[in-house]
């Protein structure tokens, strides 16, 4: 009994502050370059604020990976510091255009959050169902071979009542599964094959592309539905940020005063658009 007591009191310490459990790495130390840390945080803040590498590794693997990475230019800093590179014209010009890069990058990032929201996205979506455009869509199988005659094999032995599966495995140079498609996603040979047969049924003659010979198998036809949002979110919110963009850098000029001039010191007069002109 006493043991089930504690085992929950750890637990609930666990629960309510995790944190003070463990510490990563030694104290939350990843490593001490010549006296300076360098904390697991720092390389954790690193790796989640980079979503592709996220998308890729774990972060036990992206630590087990960078830790040099992060050593070695922890190395060269304190080396360029040593070598009084902060102080080096160059230096303060990159800095400055960095920091600029950052600002404009920042701010903008910013302008962009606010102007676009979950009910942006919504209505966005609710358009793209409204005008989504249908086509026929079928999911087939195939069994791709190098010869007619092959292929003829094939068909004499659906016939004769073989499994498509089963010869799918013995002859097809391909996969079987191709899923749903519409008719413009194959070669129009294929294409044009497919959408000819009715729901069940098979080629009886051999369909010919630049692949090779294909014996093909209907298993459904259907009519092509709106992507489900979370597929087609990405590419919404993508719209809606250039969307946001144009309207950020609108009014960023219309309160400014911006004079242009010609590599010959002429000034640049942009063109005047007025309402209702022809494009």
């Amino acid at each position: 009994m006493q043991n089930k007591i504690i085992a929950a009191a750890a637990l609930s310490l666990l629960v309510l502050n995790p944190g003070n459990v463990y510490a990563e790495g030694k104290g939350g130390v990843a490593a001490v370059v010549n006296g300076e840390k360098i904390t697991v945080k720092e390389m954790r803040e690193g790796y989640n604020d980079n979503p592709p590498i996220k998308a890729r590794v774990s972060f036990d693997d992206f630590y087990a990976k960078a830790l040099d990475v992060y050593v070695n230019g922890k190395l060269l800093y304190q080396a360029a510091e040593a070598a009084d590179i902060t102080d080096t014209p160059e230096y303060k010009k990159q800095l400055k255009n960095a920091q600029e890069e950052i600002a404009r990058k920042i701010y903008l990032e910013k302008k962009v959050e606010k102007k676009i929201s979950d009910d942006d996205i919504d209505e966005l979506y609710e358009e793209y169902e409204k005008t989504f455009k249908g086509e026929k869509e079928v999911k087939a199988k195939h069994i791709l071979v190098d010869s007619e005659s092959k292929a003829k094999e094939v068909i004499a032995k659906l016939k004769k009542g073989e499994k498509f599966d089963d010869l799918a495995k013995k002859y097809s140079k391909e996969p079987a599964e191709l899923g749903y498609f519409t008719k413009k996603m194959m070669v129009p040979e294929f294409g044009e094959a497919a959408f000819k047969l009715k729901k069940g049924k098979y080629s009886e003659t051999p369909v010919k592309t630049q692949f090779g010979y294909h014996v093909i198998l209907v298993e459904d036809i259907r009519d092509a539905k709106p992507l489900p949002k979370k597929d087609v979110e990405p590419q919404l919110k993508s719209m809606l940020t250039q969307q946001a963009i144009g309207e950020v850098f609108a009014d960023l000029y219309k309160n400014a005063k911006i004079t242009k001039y010609s590599l010959k010191g002429e000034e640049i007069k942009d063109p005047v658009i007025t309402p209702g002109a022809a494009k």
